[in-house]
């Protein structure tokens, strides 16, 4: 087994790997490097001489796994195995992503909840860790196919505004690819990096980094002093991109060829075939004034002028929220010292032209916008590998530091290789009715159950009003100060009830506990994944069994007797798919429940809503 060296100041691998720089888009996905012989960034360009990697996953009938244009060939044959834009739902519930469910054409599993959302292909069910991680997985083979070496130590960026649960779900995904994440990387640092902005120690600026893909918007303001970058605000919209334009195309397309809503309903098939026409005319008319192709055996067209028209409103929600940002940073166009843009939509001249207009100054675009944040990260890459000393480094934590949750799993709250200081804090419920205590158990490692790692501490929170599980609200906070010291604290938000204590400085622990610690989770990546997956599978489940037999005690005048037999039959079903120790099955069953028991559920919730409304008049 090979032996990493790791300092524990800078959290940077004494070695001379090559630590590859990701960016995991939405769209397209990429991997850098910087070249040790002119010590430039480079994307990764297979013989085609193509650095994209479509952000796509396919699944063929025997269980297959393809990604990159091979599975974007599928979108149109087979769109319910064909996974897209999963950046979307990463760190998401149900609830967050309910909204735009219908905006794709694979099933995403809906039941109303909290919990963390998963995505159906056929009998399977799959995290959007999962999806990522076969994304990273393929850049990931990509890179050592072209380096002729292994890769195993990546930076992956994520969007200014992902928060911890999305930024966890990015690192997960990348130790499944079977990736040691060294740094999660804002992207609107990573462009600036690209662009030799902060690279120096005293150089002082504000920038702004205008960042439209393919399914997402954002302008992120960041203020660059001794070479550590401050977000100083972001603004934007998850669901504004090139994708938007292409919707605006595919809605022109359809008035012009007489179209229906329920034709593209129902024809999964030539609705993808919209999007691909809509998509190539986007791109033509780039550096051309017309655009003409076919759709169904029939000539679609469109000018650029036409285009313009259409997108302007698209254009003008982004400008909207430029504004917003600046008035959060307390800032004005004229305070920007240098504007970098990124993503392939920011290639539509009139998108050029507004931001040109909009902040007064030329535009950094003389990069490939496509490429500029996994150019960066390679940047950002190469100072961790300790190949560019010139930019400053804040120390680091050298292993991730988190609390047990439910079923023994470990919830990382401040990751390997973050800044110190550092603060995080998460909220937290209770399991039983009337629970008046909590136990905070504090660990420390990079494995997904808490008996794989370090136990640092534990302190109980008591004092917990009694309240209906789910209500009390507990806050816990990690602080490391700049000594290293860790204070954890926790706190009942609804009564003030709190507790605290104090971990000394590097937890005690020599490198070669470190390395072990480092190389066993790389080690058991697969393993520990797959069963913190089944963990939470089956905490959910015996959760909604625990509530079923609470409703049925309740609401048991609403049921009838067929309605209770078959609710008792998939509970017990349930019950076994949970001793089989089967994710999909658990998964598959907790549907079956779900959707047998939402009938008498909305029932019973009509039945006291009359009741409510009984001698009230509605104004």
């Amino acid at each position: 087994m090979a032996k990493v060296g790791i300092n524990l100041a800078t959290g940077s691998l004494q070695q001379e790997e090559t630590i590859v720089g990701i960016d995991l888009g939405t769209t397209n996905s990429l991997i850098a490097i910087v070249r040790q012989d002119t010590k430039q960034p480079i994307a990764l360009r297979e013989i085609d001489g193509l650095t994209l990697v479509p952000s796509i996953v396919y699944f063929d009938s025997f269980g297959n796994i393809t990604v990159g244009a091979p599975a974007r060939e599928k979108l149109v044959a087979e769109p319910q195995n064909t996974i897209y834009s999963v950046k979307r739902l990463m760190g998401k519930s149900y609830k967050d992503v309910s909204d735009h469910a219908g905006l794709f054409s694979y099933k995403v599993i809906d039941d109303n909840t909290d919990s963390l959302v998963k995505i159906q292909v056929g009998d399977r069910f799959y995290s959007p860790i999962e999806l990522s991680s076969y994304i990273l997985k393929e850049l990931k083979h990509r890179a050592e196919h072209i380096l002729k070496t292994t890769v195993t130590k990546a930076v992956i960026t994520v969007p200014a505004y992902f928060n911890d649960a999305q930024r966890q779900a990015t690192r997960d995904a990348g130790r499944l690819a079977g990736l040691d994440v060294l740094r999660i990387v804002n992207e609107p640092t990573a462009a600036s990096l690209a662009y030799g902005l902060g690279v120096k120690p005293d150089e002082e600026k504000t920038i702004a980094v205008y960042d439209l893909g393919g399914g997402t918007f954002d302008i992120s303001v960041l203020h660059i002093s001794n070479g550590i970058f401050e977000v100083l605000s972001t603004h934007g919209d998850t669901y504004l991109g090139g994708d938007d334009m292409d919707r605006a195309l595919v809605q022109y397309f359809q008035q012009q060829l007489n179209i229906s809503d329920e034709q593209l309903a129902t024809d999964k098939s030539l609705s993808q075939q919209l999007r691909l026409t809509a998509e190539a005319a986007k791109k033509h008319l780039s550096s051309n004034e017309d655009f003409s192709g076919e759709i169904n055996g029939k000539t679609a067209t469109v000018t650029r002028t036409q285009f313009n028209e259409l997108i302007q409103p698209l254009i003008n929600r982004t400008l909207e929220s430029c504004r917003n940002a600046l008035n959060d940073a307390n800032l004005t166009p004229a305070n920007i010292d240098a504007v970098v843009m990124v993503g392939g939509s920011t290639r539509v001249p009139l998108v050029k032209q507004a931001i040109r207009d909009f902040f007064g100054k030329e535009v950094h675009d003389e990069l490939n916008p496509d490429e500029v944040v996994a150019l960066g990260a390679a940047v950002q890459a190469d100072i961790l590998a300790g190949n560019n000393t010139e930019m400053l480094l804040l120390d680091v934590t050298p292993l991730s530091l988190g609390i047990e949750t439910m079923g023994g799993l470990m919830d990382v709250l401040i990751p390997r290789n973050s800044k110190i200081p550092n603060r995080a804090g998460r909220q937290y419920t209770t399991q039983k009715d009337g629970q008046s205590g909590m136990r905070i158990s504090v660990y420390q490692g990079e494995r997904d159950m808490v008996a794989d790692n370090r136990k640092l501490a534990e302190f109980n929170l008591t004092g917990i009003p009694a309240m209906p599980a789910g209500l009390p609200k507990v806050e816990v906070t990690f602080m490391i100060d700049a000594d290293g010291i860790l204070k954890v604290s926790a706190t009942e938000l609804r009564s003030g009830t709190a507790q605290s204590i104090e971990v000394k400085p590097q937890y005690g622990l020599t490198d070669e506990e470190v390395e072990r610690m480092l190389l066993d989770s790389l080690t058991n990546a697969k393993e520990d994944i797959k069963t913190r997956a089944l963990v939470e599978a089956a905490t959910e489940a015996q959760q909604m069994l625990e509530t079923t037999e609470k409703f049925i005690l309740k609401q048991r005048e609403f049921l009838n007797d067929d309605e209770l037999a078959v609710t008792e039959k998939h509970m017990q079903l349930l019950r076994n798919a949970i001793d089989a120790k089967d994710k999909d099955l658990i998964q598959k069953e907790m549907e079956l429940l779900n959707d047998v028991s939402r009938p008498f559920a909305e029932r019973v919730m009509d039945a006291a809503l009359k009741d409510a409304m009984k001698g009230k008049k509605i104004i």
